[in-house]
C-alpha cells in the first residue's frame, strides 16, 4: 500500500543513522512528514538531503533526548509548525558492553539516561499533544535483551527491559485516548555500531567475528536496518489498528527457535 502515511507527521529520534535512518527514509517514502531528532549535525544534514532527493519531506532538529526541557520545546515547536504529531518513534539509544562488576556507576547511569529517560521525555512531551488531538501511535525500540540474556549487557539489558515495560504502561494508560503503543524487539542488526565494535575489540579478526555474530541468530545472518524499518511501518500503520501493547520480535528466530 503506497503512501500509507500521506500528510502524517512522524517524529523519529536518532533518525539520522542506522536503524533510525532506515525508518526515516521509509516513512518519508510512504508520504510521512518526517521530523528527525538527533545530535549529529553532519549525519542529520545527509539524512535530510537524501530524503529530499528521493522526493520526501523531512526536517532535522538537533536535540538531546536526555534534556527534558529541550525535548519539550522541540516537540512543541514541531506541533506548532506541523499542526499535529501523529507518530512518535523512540529509536535513539546507546549500547554498552560489560557485566555487573565491570560496568561503572557512571556508565550505568549514562545508558539509563539515554535509553530510559530519553524515551520517557519524548513520551511525556508528545502524549499531551496526542491526547488533545484525539489519538496517535507510539513505537518504542526495545530489544531481544528486554526478555532474554546475552553476555556482558548489564546496563543495556536493564534499559531495554525498562523500555518494554514502559510500552505496556503507556498502552494501558492511554488506550481510551485512541493512542496505540507498541515496541520492536530486534535481534542483532548490521549497523555502523556493529562494525565499529568488531573493529575495536577484534582487530585483524573482523571477518571471522562478523560471521560468528551473524550465525548466532537462527536465521544465520544479521538483520538489515531496512528490515526493522518495515516492521515499524506496519505497527505504525492503520493495518495494525487492532494492535497495541505488543513487544514484537524482529530477530531471525532468536527468541523462539535458538
Amino acid at each position: 500500500m503506497p503512501h500509507r502515511f500521506t500528510a502524517r507527521v512522524a517524529i523519529v529520534t536518532g533518525g539520522a543513522s542506522g536503524i533510525g535512518l532506515a525508518i526515516s527514509r521509509q516513512f518519508a517514502q510512504e508520504g510521512a512528514c518526517v521530523e528527525i531528532l538527533d545530535r549529529n549535525p553532519v549525519e542529520m544534514e545527509r539524512a535530510v538531503a537524501a530524503i529530499h532527493a528521493a522526493g520526501g519531506d523531512a526536517v532535522a532538529t538537533e536535540c538531546d533526548v536526555t534534556d527534558a526541557t529541550a525535548v519539550e520545546q522541540v516537540i512543541a515547536a514541531i506541533h506548532t509548525r506541523r499542526g499535529r504529531v501523529h507518530i512518535l518513534i523512540n529509536n535513539a539509544g546507546i549500547a554498552h558492553v560489560g557485566n555487573a562488576l565491570t560496568t561503572t556507576p557512571e556508565d550505568f547511569e549514562r545508558v539509563q539516561r539515554v535509553n530510559v529517560f530519553g524515551p520517557a521525555n519524548c513520551l511525556r512531551s508528545t502524549l499531551k499533544h496526542m491526547v488533545a488531538d484525539g489519538g496517535g501511535v507510539i513505537l518504542n525500540m526495545a530489544s531481544c535483551v528486554s526478555v532474554m540474556a546475552i553476555p556482558d549487557r548489564f546496563a543495556y539489558a536493564t534499559s531495554k527491559g525498562a523500555v518494554l515495560s514502559m510500552t505496556y504502561a503507556v498502552a494501558k494508560d492511554f488506550l481510551a485516548h485512541k493512542i496505540r503503543c507498541n515496541a520492536l524487539l530486534p535481534g542483532r542488526v548490521h549497523t555502523p555500531f556493529v562494525d565499529g565494535f568488531i573493529a575495536k575489540n577484534y582487530p585483524g579478526r573482523e571477518a571471522e567475528m562478523f560471521e560468528k555474530l551473524s550465525l548466532a541468530q537462527p536465521i544465520g545472518r544479521m538483520a538489515e536496518p531496512e528490515e526493522i524499518a518495515h516492521a515499524a511501518l506496519f505497527l505504525c500503520s492503520d493495518e495494525a489498528s487492532f494492535i497495541t501493547g505488543l513487544g514484537m520480535p524482529v530477530d531471525g528466530g532468536t527468541l523462539t527457535i535458538r
